[in-house]
């Protein structure tokens, strides 16, 4: 089989032959190599979606006979970075012999169970719900995937007609039924009936397809893919899209800015349960959707694939406010937002209490994962960065299978009961529960200005370890890049800020609000030291230590407590100050009267905010001079003329200067920080000194 990548318009067709034949011999690793290629294309499948398997023979341990063992991707894992590690190996006999012990459609759940006693390798993950659907096929590689082009022929009102029509016999259609042992008998009798097809297509779900080799599977399922594509594109070509658009949407400026500003207030209504963490996108796909004459039709319908609606809910909630309204009044937008919640909640109430059965979980959260402002964008919402985006990125692929559907015939969502059995399915509320506990700070959004280095980015270290989200704040761009690489995915965005400016801070603030939906931590860290006697300190060097240290910490306090204001979630403000606003020391004037002006406004903001239950505290360093800027300049220089030594003898003097004689490091300031917005959730107005015990510096 000769293929070439331009074969293919609608996927990405990305087998290396020399990377695959370094792989020959080992079907495994052959295995992961075509998942990840296939997860690397989000219209193929998206995060965590579909399944992939391969057959090896392998020698029992008991009997020492050659046996045919099932590799499959383990249940919770995603094809896009799946490793060994993420595989369940099963042996197949055995999973063919529980049709012995099947029981029926009313005991489908204890069928799961069953499967760690087909377990082969010892170090598998839990084997998946999709298990017997590719255990009971007989092929060496097989493909479960959720391409949007599929799932619009599945989601199609005449699904198997159309298939038909596009693939003759070669493909067999199975009508919609929840994943479980009893859908593998079907896809199983579906292949007995029709022995010559490639695949099969599981109506409102997805697609199966399968080879001899790990090669011809991944062909296999990109030609099939791009077999439907075609057939939406020719008929796209041909139709309003959504009925043609209804709303011109807002310019790309004013839409950001309208997304920010209300950004606050929906983060704070989605998180009446739980805090929430959001993402925004305004995505050419999303406008068009969502800005077009079929929004108001298709939108309550939900979402069909099951994939789709266990990461978006139902259906989104779509506001009704007039994209150019005032949105700075946030008293107003919320008499406007707070009803329609309100209905949302109640409406999802009532999808529960008329579908649920004796035995279902209790009622999770009410509110919206997705909700859709139209003209601006979308937002989604859920406990972590990485799960909003990703629920986003699924609303996305339901919008391009309504979008196909809609095209080829009319889209059809799963009637409420069946998604009511998928949400509330007891084996996805075990998975659930298998789920890693929360970080302590996974639902906390923090900005940190002088992020890049020293201090600030030793405190941004400490909070994304805690599974905060941080956008990160500095003045030049290139060492925000250098400090965001250290960091993964999802976990920091960056802006830089001057935060002596106010125009400046206000795109910070605003993109900690596209990107994390708000904020809950302000941590004023930027900083500069000036160390003169009194008859060489400038008005300059005055009015910078001023203008950085004072002015900038009163306009991020000021703009970060309106969002929290907005939020209704509490938050915390922590400023970096020094010890050196306690102490009098010579040569000092200028830094020692600005850190002292931060520690008295953090009593005089903590006095203000508390009603809001914002908490405002100091964290003093002093002598942290291991990997802090500061001392990078002409401060070291003074600071060891002041005292008397050399630059080079500063770390051991200010080390033996402390009453615990010890380096303070700026791991050292991030701890008393994590301390102060996790722990002493009951403190406000304090100085914690992190400098190693100088009694010159006791607070009391």
């Amino acid at each position: 089989m000769i293929v070439k990548k331009t074969d293919f318009k609608h996927v990405d067709y990305l087998w290396d032959e020399s990377k695959a034949t370094n792989l020959q011999g080992d079907e495994v690793a052959l295995l992961l190599y075509r998942s990840n290629l296939l997860g690397a294309d989000l219209r193929i499948t998206n995060y965590g979606g579909g399944n992939t398997s391969c057959r090896t023979i392998e020698k029992d341990p008991l009997t020492g006979e050659e046996t045919e063992i099932m590799y499959i991707k383990g249940s919770g894992g995603d094809i896009g970075s799946l490793k060994r590690s993420g595989l369940a190996g099963l042996y197949v006999n055995k999973l063919r012999a529980l049709k012995n012990v099947y029981r029926g459609l009313a005991h489908e759940d204890e069928m799961v169970g069953l499967f760690n006693h087909c377990i082969y390798d010892l170090n598998s993950k839990a084997p998946s719900i999709d298990t017997p659907l590719h255990g009971l096929l007989p092929f060496k590689h097989i493909d479960h995937l959720h391409p949007d082009a599929l799932i619009a022929i599945a989601a199609a009102e005449d699904s198997a007609k159309i298939t038909k029509e596009i693939w003759g016999d070669t493909m067999g259609w199975v009508p919609w039924q929840r994943p479980g042992f009893d859908l593998g008998l079907q896809i199983e009798q579906c292949l007995a009936d029709n022995p010559n097809i490639r695949g099969i297509i599981l109506g409102s779900h997805g697609l199966f397809t399968w080879g001899n080799t790990a090669y011809e599977c991944y062909v296999n399922s990109l030609e099939v893919i791009e077999m439907a594509s075609k057939y939406i594109d020719k008929k796209i070509k041909n139709k309003l899209i959504f009925g043609n658009q209804k709303l011109e949407r807002l310019k790309e400026e004013k839409r950001r800015n309208q997304a920010a500003l209300i950004a606050p207030l929906l983060r704070g209504l989605c998180s009446s349960n739980k805090p929430m963490i959001g993402h925004f996108t305004d995505d050419e796909r999303v406008l068009e959707f969502i800005n077009s004459n079929d929004l108001e039709r298709l939108a309550p319908l939900g979402t069909s694939c099951p994939d789709h609606f266990l990461r978006t809910k139902i259906k989104p909630l779509v506001l009704t406010i007039n994209a150019d309204s005032d949105l700075s009044n946030s008293k107003e937008i919320l008499k406007q937002l707070i009803p329609a919640f309100e209905e949302y909640r109640k409406e999802y109430k009532q999808y529960y209490d008329t579908c649920k059965h004796d035995n279902s979980p209790a009622i999770r959260d009410a509110n919206p994962v997705v909700i859709i402002f139209p003209r601006v964008g979308m937002f989604t919402f859920a406990k972590n960065k990485q799960t909003a985006r990703v629920a986003s990125e699924f609303y996305i692929n339901a919008i391009n299978v309504m979008k196909g559907a809609e095209a080829i015939s009319k889209y059809t969502a799963l009637p409420r009961q069946e998604a009511f059995d998928i949400e509330y399915w007891l084996l996805e509320e075990a998975k659930l529960k298998r789920q890693p506990a929360e970080q302590p700070l996974s639902r906390k959004v923090a900005l940190i200005t002088g992020a890049s280095g020293g201090i600030g980015k030793a405190i941004a270290d400490k909070l994304v370890a805690e599974g905060a989200n941080v956008v990160l704040t500095d003045l030049k761009g290139e060492t925000l890049a250098e400090a965001k690489a250290t960091f993964k995915r999802d976990q920091v965005t960056v802006a830089i800020c001057d935060v002596t400016d106010s125009k400046s801070i206000e795109k910070a603030y605003q993109k900690a609000c596209l990107d994390f939906g708000g904020v809950d931590i302000v941590i004023h860290s930027a900083g500069l030291a000036i160390s003169k006697p009194l008859e060489e300190t400038t008005t300059k060097d005055w009015d910078i230590l001023q203008n950085v240290l004072v002015k900038g910490q009163f306009l991020m306090a000021q703009k970060g407590v309106e969002i929290m204001r907005k939020q209704k979630l509490g938050g915390n403000i922590i400023n970096i100050a020094s010890k050196n606003g306690l102490v009098s020391g010579p040569n000092n004037i200028g830094y020692g009267t600005a850190k002292a002006a931060q520690q008295h406004m953090t009593r005089l903001l903590a006095a203000e905010v508390a009603k809001d239950k914002i908490r405002v505290n100091t964290v003093n360093p002093d002598g942290v001079i291991v990997g802090s800027k500061i001392w990078e300049g002409t401060w070291a220089e003074g600071r060891a003329k002041a005292n008397g030594i050399t630059v080079e003898e500063l770390p051991a003097f200010y080390a033996k200067r402390n009453l615990l004689n010890e380096i303070i490091l700026p791991e050292d300031i991030a701890n008393a920080v994590f301390v102060l917005v996790n722990i002493l959730d009951k403190s406000t107005g304090n100085t914690i000194n992190v400098d190693g015990g100088m009694a010159n510096a006791f607070v009391r």
